[in-house]
């Protein structure tokens, strides 16, 4: 590739001063474009060709690439990997084309955007939409790629998402990059692959260095002309286009009416991440909550030294305002009460004194959607699970006659149901709920969800003594469908070769039920027989692709589940997650505490893995 030294015009709202140039290699020709324009408005800039050497640790996941800090800021280290997603892109996503830059305000996502800037810039990129302060969440991202147009009728072909979602933020800390395509979702694994196999060779990159750095605290467009052409850099209001869409998809009207009732209070945790830039715009300001109801909004770099992930451990603040702390709350708690992790996509949702695992959340929005969220209002086209979550949301197309989608962990994976109009509502047991709104999972959609399904519940009893409250809803949806007891057991940094011995002698049982139904009887005769096992494999519906080994599953009569599967093999040890499901039918036995009603079948899950043989573990690291 041949590259030009270039001097550029920059013309700005803002006014940038001159910035002296810089020699590069492989200069072929120059260009001076309008040698008229006042002085003030020159910049002189090189698209630069910088020679570079591949790291090996640049395997983007299903979330993209995530490392320490340290890691991210060594020299040409963020460069590398994102000339190789330009280089694994197709021209048109390229040249010429608009990309979003932005992300959960995590540390170093500031220096990161202006570089990414200066290489789209090189790249001939034509503009980049920033959220203002660097501040886009990344289900908004999603939404801005499919919904947003430009002033100019321009719409994005992609995004360079900087977020390492619920992992701590800060010097020492956690900073990611992911790459979303031009339908709001996750890159496939073709072009995660691409991208890995070009970090492997790379040997050079293209910089527009001298580019001076964008403001992006204040909106605006910054114009530059160069090679290419123009090039601009678009700084928008971070809340605009996700809060038109939440407003398109939920009776606003009817939320309100129910966070101005007296008997209802409301409490909202955005853990410090990007959801506090919706916060306000969405709670307060159109939906009439108390400023006093948001916790922790303000987003930080180091998420307030705290750990952004929106569960029992780590909202800390959250669980002990809704009594559900070690020691009694002061006050009597809200009746409702969410949290989100640090780029808003996870959720957890809380009543007073009550906790609603993430696999019921799902089942229990997928049951009240069509009555209580307009967007449902013609039907739901399917909903989905990934493999692991619970199979309450089974039950609930079963009654009602829906397409139900059974997935590997991955949102990509919702992704191609959604885009073939198979889906409407999906989620996962890692507090992760969506719809085909979007193509991403989404926290704050989900507290909209549960708010609108207990709008729906009270509209007629806001006048009266008591509300329709979240366990209410929850017990009584227990009471139509069952309810799935549900526990998590992560045993971390267990000895790689001990847990694939463990999973692989998990396998080889699997040939011979009567053998595991000799083994589970041996432990407790009160535990159902198992009816079927294997290794989940998937074949995608949409475009044929097969996922395999991922994860072993047992499956009893009753419908109770066990589920075995390996997380990470480096050099750290594997981490080995076990779930275990019991399903309760008898609406007089949906009461029970998860404790008592799991420990049949967690102690058959323990024998029947001989996990402490395997391991030497005697006890889990995590229980979830």
């Amino acid at each position: 590739m041949k590259l030009s030294q270039v001097l550029l015009k920059s013309s700005s709202h803002k006014g940038h001063p001159i910035f002296p140039s810089r020699s590069v290699r492989s200069l072929s020709r120059t260009f001076l474009l309008q040698p008229n324009a006042p002085k003030d408005q020159m910049v002189l800039f090189k698209v630069s060709l910088k020679d570079t050497t591949p790291f090996g640790d640049q395997k983007p996941g299903t979330s993209g690439l995530r490392k320490k800090v340290k890691v991210f800021v060594q020299p040409n280290y963020l460069h590398n990997f994102v000339q190789a997603t330009f280089n694994a892109l197709t021209a048109e996503k390229v040249k010429g084309a608009t990309l979003v830059v932005s992300g959960d305000g995590r540390y170093f996502s500031k220096d990161a955007i202006q570089i990414i800037v200066k290489m789209s810039a090189a790249n001939g990129v034509r503009r980049v939409w920033v959220g203002q302060n660097g501040l886009l969440s990344t289900p908004a991202v999603s939404a801005v790629i499919r919904e947003r147009v430009g002033v100019d009728g321009s719409k994005a072909t992609g995004a360079f998402i900087l977020t390492a979602s619920h992992n701590p933020g800060g010097p020492h800390e956690d900073f990611g990059i992911k790459y979303n395509m031009e339908n709001g979702g996750p890159a496939p694994e073709g072009i995660t692959n691409r991208i890995y196999e070009n970090t492997k060779t790379i040997k050079e990159y293209l910089i527009a260095e001298d580019l001076p750095n964008v403001d992006i605290s204040s909106i605006g467009v910054t114009s530059f002309t160069g090679p290419e052409g123009q090039f601009d850099v678009e700084v928008f209001d971070s809340a605009n286009d996700y809060v038109k869409l939440m407003k398109s998809i939920f009776d606003f009207d009817s939320i309100k009416k129910l966070l101005s009732s007296p008997k209802f209070t409301f409490c909202y945790d955005a853990l410090h991440g990007v959801a506090g830039a919706y916060a306000k715009r969405i709670f307060v300001e159109e939906l009439g909550a108390q400023e006093s109801s948001l916790l922790n909004c303000v987003p930080k770099e180091d998420f307030g030294g705290g750990h952004p992930d929106p569960n029992l451990t780590y909202a800390k603040e959250l669980v002990a305002r809704m009594g559900l702390g070690k020691t009694d709350s002061s006050g009597e708690p809200p009746e409702f009460g969410a949290a989100a992790d640090g780029d808003a996509d996870r959720n957890m949702i809380l009543g007073k004194r009550f906790f609603v695992t993430p696999s019921d959340s799902v089942a229990i929005i997928a049951a009240n959607a069509v009555e209580a969220i307009p967007y449902f209002s013609a039907g739901l086209k399917g909903v989905a699970r990934s493999m692991p979550t619970s199979a309450a949301l089974d039950v609930v197309a079963k009654h009602l006659n829906l397409k139900f989608f059974e997935v590997p962990t991955g949102w990509k994976f919702f992704g191609n149901l959604m885009d073939a109009g198979l889906c409407s509502v999906c989620g996962e047991e890692s507090f992760g709920t969506g719809s085909d709104h979007i193509r991403e999972k989404d926290g704050i959609w989900a507290v909209l969800a549960w708010l609108s399904i207990l709008a729906h519940k009270n509209k007629d009893k806001l006048g009266g003594d008591k509300l329709v409250t979240v366990e209410d809803i929850v017990t009584q949806h227990w009471a139509t469908y069952g309810r799935h007891y549900y526990t998590r057991y992560d045993y971390e940094n267990v000895d790689a070769g001990a847990a694939k011995e463990l999973m692989a002698y998990l396998v080889k049982l699997q040939s011979s039920l009567s053998e595991v139904n000799q083994i589970v009887k041996g432990v407790r005769s009160d535990v159902s027989n198992v009816v079927h096992a294997d290794e989940f494999e998937y074949k995608d519906p949409v475009d044929g692709s097969v996922s395999s080994h991922q994860g072993i599953r047992y499956l009893f009569e009753d419908g109770s589940r066990l589920i075995f599967r390996l997380s990470g093999t480096g050099s750290e040890g594997a981490t080995i997650r076990l779930y275990i499901e019991q399903y309760e039918k008898d609406p007089s036995k949906t009461g029970r505490s998860s404790q008592d009603a799991l420990a049949p079948l967690v102690e058959v899950a323990l024998k029947l893995s001989k996990m402490e043989e395997f391991t030497g573990r005697s006890a889990p690291t995590v229980i979830t």
